[in-house]
């Protein structure tokens, strides 16, 4: 017996896999609120776990440590919530292996690009 697929079948499961992306981000896009985060908590974890690389502070730049500064990184073109989330959340050679929370990445993007200049 032979089974063929059809242009329409392809197209069918193309446009099915393609919702269902879509209603899966718009999921996790509602599940935390964009800006979610709090800037003071994001600069306490970024003392805690970010300093010994990165110069967190507002007037720290080009203090010669061996990561960007966050002054740095927040004023970046393509910084933006969703590209610090994603990187925080991901693991990275040039970096320790933390395991972030979510929230606690929240915090630390909300401290982060509270240092973009206006």
């Amino acid at each position: 017996m032979s089974h063929t697929i059809s242009k329409r079948t392809i197209l069918a499961g193309t446009a099915g896999a393609a919702m269902l992306v879509a209603g899966l981000a718009t999921v996790a896009a509602d599940t935390v609120p964009p800006g979610s985060g709090d800037g003071s908590t994001g600069h306490r974890l970024a003392s805690e776990w970010c300093r010994d690389c990165h110069a967190i502070e507002p007037t720290a730049i080009n203090t010669g440590k061996p990561a960007p500064d966050f002054v740095a990184v927040a004023n970046m073109p393509s910084t933006t919530e969703l590209a610090l989330k994603v990187f925080l959340l991901s693991s990275h050679k040039t970096m320790p292996n933390f395991i972030i929370k979510p929230n606690d990445a929240d915090d630390l993007v909300a401290y982060i690009l509270s240092l973009k200049r206006k």
